[in-house]
């Protein structure tokens, strides 16, 4: 069994992982450009917790209280 691909005359190794992460990564960069690649790969993020519990864990917030909060994060 062979244990390495050769794509574009690169050879790469199939069972090193992080040679197979570097080839993908360079492969996806070149057919789909680096906005295509980032792209492709959020598709893959589900993020963590439970967004509709939390929502209602949180406290009600006023217009005033937001345009200040706001103000903080500015300056």
């Amino acid at each position: 069994m062979n244990n390495t691909a050769v794509n574009n005359n690169t050879a790469v190794n199939v069972k090193n992982p992080t040679e197979i992460r570097k080839a993908g990564i360079k492969a996806l960069k070149e057919a789909l450009g680096a906005v295509g690649m980032a792209r492709f790969f959020q598709q893959f993020d589900s993020g963590s917790g439970d967004y509709t519990k939390e929502k209602y864990e949180q406290d009600d917030i006023t217009l005033e209280e937001l345009k200040k909060e706001l103000k903080l994060l500015k300056s």
